[in-house]
């Protein structure tokens, strides 16, 4: 019988936090074709460089912190099962990102009417922050205050772009439609965002 490894909050939350830097595309294909051969190990160390990037991603998308473990889960889980059918065509972020999308709108129609967790993105540490930090800071909550006047798709075009760094091409691979469409949804995003945000917060976009 193959082994195939349980994730689970309580058992990935101390590796969590444990975890080190982002590892490099070719060590996450390194890992991936490990997984290929049911490797646990090597699943568990792609778990952990996953987790961070996809929880943030998930959170604008389901808008439930408690559905966040389980889409995260499930997503990784496709990606145990289904290592085998990633082909190289694209980045190996770009299709656990597509699954992830594809997952947190499966999640979105089980809970239409998600619970707001109205401090999470507005909690501030009580650490002192230097001036640019606190900037950033202010910037990043700003920001998710106003996305959420914004439709789950495009609220998935402004994430993957400002949060993760990724280009059209990505974007538009991620979330199933053609680039075109991912441009229009930024456009439409952006000037929301930007009557959304204080003051010269709106410069940012």
């Amino acid at each position: 019988m193959r082994e195939v490894p349980t994730v689970n909050v309580a058992g990935t939350a101390i590796r969590r936090r444990t975890a080190g830097p982002p590892a490099s595309a070719l060590v996450e294909r390194e890992l991936l074709d490990r997984i290929k051969a049911h490797d646990v190990d090597a699943f568990e160390r792609l778990y952990r460089i996953y987790q961070p990037r996809l929880a943030r991603f998930l959170i604008n998308l389901v808008k439930r912190p408690q559905l966040v473990e389980e889409v995260l889960d499930d997503t990784m889980m496709v990606v145990w099962q289904t290592a085998g059918s990633f082909r190289g065509t694209s980045k190996l972020s770009t299709w656990v990102f597509a699954i992830a999308y594809r997952k947190a709108l499966k999640a979105r129609a089980r809970w239409p009417d998600p619970l707001e967790d109205g401090e999470w993105d507005t909690r501030v540490s009580n650490d002192p922050m230097p001036d640019a930090e606190l900037q950033r800071s202010r910037i990043h909550d700003a920001l998710n205050r106003a996305m959420r006047q914004l439709s789950t798709e495009q609220r998935a075009v402004v994430d993957l772009t400002y949060f993760h760094g990724l280009g059209y091409r990505d974007i538009a691979e991620i979330v199933g439609c053609p680039v075109d469409t991912v441009k229009t949804r930024m456009f439409h995003a952006r000037r929301r965002l930007k009557q959304a945000l204080p003051g010269t917060l709106a410069d940012w976009l």
